[in-house]
């Protein structure tokens, strides 16, 4: 299990569906991938998503903060070298690009463990159940609020229990809360709706705005300010009467910190890009702890492993971003996705996604 060789591919290719992230967003997918051979010839590999510039960046880190610090190393020394690398690239940035690096590497180390141990992660973490819920995510702000009203009536007749849906940066306050209520009305009163602010409000905003949306019972407010604003996040929290969520931001438990401190959001959305498979594992124990449960940011392919492995695991979100690359993977059914019993985390990309797709 001796590391012997770690590669990066670069993939570039169109979105299977534009996402209307903001007006006039239109850029390809862009993935970074890494592959880590050992010396039994055994390959375990990582990947990121990027919805912006960056990942040549993550590259370089990769190639110069952390390779040479992982060749000849045993693949199996997941924790030694999460804190080997987390502390030498200490000093260049407690997240960014080392950090994004650390993590994409900490996933393709436990694809190589789980392949080893011929079991999928979930169980050799300890598999708490086999079924997690999912929600349908992509009611872009772009689409309008018409354009979100319509995807969300296609997630519920795919079985979908709940969407989620943006607000923010392009639209007034009053379209806002009018495409929050077009959404609720086209789902009925049974599907939870989510909504995603994406860091647009100062906490007085969102406090104002929360009131409004309040009255058509939506599910959670999501991300409302910016990550260091823990204080803005408090007093959100204290004066609206829904739950207030975030934590896709923000980098490893120690960033997170201060929600542990005073426990105001009922749930933590980590993202595995921000600290990796290692991180995510201790930044839910320590939500346990504190009664608050997990719903982790994007990659539920991957994400299905972590879901499947804790006791505090909410609910997954597909943003059907890279649901047509993989060979094989656990597509939601009604709502709902199975872990995979293949061993690793058990993504592999088609050969042609490989082959055509690579760039330099």
């Amino acid at each position: 299990m001796k590391i012997k060789e770690v590669r990066t591919t670069f993939l570039e290719l169109p979105f299977k569906v534009m996402p209307s992230l903001q007006a006039g967003f239109n850029r390809p997918r862009q993935i970074l991938v890494v592959e880590i051979e050992t010396e039994s010839g055994l390959v375990g590999m990582g990947y990121q998503l990027y919805l912006r510039e960056g990942f040549r960046t993550t590259a370089a880190a990769i190639a110069e903060l952390i390779t040479p610090r992982i060749l000849g190393r045993d693949a199996t020394e997941v924790e030694g070298i999460w804190r080997d690398i987390w502390r030498s690239t200490f000093a260049d940035g407690r997240g960014g690009a080392p950090l994004l690096g650390l993590s994409i590497i900490d996933v393709a180390l436990w694809d190589l463990v789980g392949q080893k141990a011929g079991m999928p992660l979930h169980r050799l973490w300890g598999n708490y159940r086999t079924k997690v819920p999912v929600y349908g995510s992509g009611c872009w702000r772009g689409m309008g609020g018409e354009g979100m009203a319509e995807k969300a009536k296609r997630f519920v007749s795919e079985g979908y229990k709940a969407i989620k849906m943006q607000v923010g940066h392009i639209w007034t306050d009053t379209q806002d809360v009018a495409n929050v209520k077009m959404v609720r009305d086209a789902v009925g009163p049974e599907i939870d709706i989510m909504v995603d602010v994406n860091m647009a409000w100062t906490a007085d905003k969102a406090i104002l705005m929360g009131r409004k949306l309040e009255a058509y019972d939506i599910y959670w407010l999501e991300e409302p300010v910016i990550p260091d604003d823990f204080a803005g996040y408090a007093r959100i929290a204290d004066k609206l009467d829904l739950r207030v969520v975030g934590g896709e931001s923000h980098f490893t438990r120690f960033d997170l910190k201060p929600f542990f401190e005073n426990p105001n959001l009922p749930i933590l959305q980590p993202d595995v890009v921000r600290g990796g498979l290692t991180d995510l594992r201790k930044t839910a124990a320590i939500a346990d702890t504190w009664g608050m449960t997990i719903a982790p940011h994007l990659y539920p392919e991957l994400m299905i492993h972590i879901a499947a492995s804790i006791p505090n695991a909410l609910i997954l979100e597909n943003m059907e971003f890279m649901d047509d690359l993989w060979v094989e993977w656990a597509a939601p059914v009604n709502g709902m996705i199975t872990a995979p019993e293949t061993p690793g985390h058990g993504l592999r990309f088609k050969p042609e996604i490989l082959k055509d797709c690579a760039i330099q």
